[in-house]
């Protein structure tokens, strides 16, 4: 298995865990945790492979995927009451799978060959699409659209990624040192509440 490969397989797990805790906590029925762990852990990728005409998408090509969002559904829910902070684990978990899925969406852009620009606009599609569809099944506003500075965080990493991947710097540190760029990034924008300024009339 290659770096690449387990990175994807841990931010598919991350955002999982991320749905289901989401799913709980609005109170679905286990159906409904499962689907909402689904389309938070393959909806970005999924649109990504579509879009490029990347075919078969990726958990459809490969059932590994399918294996590690059934099981990280299952602990996420017999593990549910060891968590004592609900909101807390769900962050962190899903900006781990934000960090990852950062990277991965941007590296298949450049395996693409294409355009640095879009490359960056798949790497943040690939981490921001699943928790846009979560939030629109549960009625709710897409985090992107508001709250916190969420989709720059995966444009600052992606950006990084290009200009590392530049420097000829070995493949692995640049997954590690560029996923951690995301998840840094968000963790200072929560930390000290940064927003982006907000329109209304």
């Amino acid at each position: 298995m290659t770096i690449f490969h387990f990175l994807d397989l841990l931010g598919t797990a991350a955002f999982a865990i991320s749905g289901a805790l989401f799913a709980m906590n609005k109170k679905m029925d286990p159906f409904g945790v499962f689907i909402i762990a689904f389309v938070t852990a393959v909806g970005g990728g999924t649109l990504r492979d579509m879009l490029i005409d990347r075919s078969p998408v990726a958990w459809m090509g490969d059932l590994t995927y399918v294996y590690v969002i059934f099981i990280a559904v299952i602990l996420a829910i017999i593990l549910r009451k060891k968590i004592s902070y609900l909101s807390k684990s769900l962050f962190l978990f899903d900006t781990i799978g934000l960090g990852i899925f950062t990277i991965i969406g941007t590296e298949i852009g450049v395996q693409s060959n294409l355009h640095p620009i879009i490359s960056v606009s798949l790497g943040m599609l690939t981490a921001t699409f699943g928790g846009v569809i979560r939030d629109t099944l549960s009625n709710e506003v897409p985090l992107i659209f508001h709250k916190e500075i969420y989709a720059t965080a995966c444009i600052i990493g992606s950006v990084t990624y290009l200009l590392l991947n530049e420097l000829n710097i070995d493949r692995n540190m640049i997954h590690i040192l560029t996923t951690l760029m995301v998840i840094v990034v968000r963790l200072i924008v929560v930390k000290f509440k940064l927003k982006l300024p907000t329109f209304y009339s």
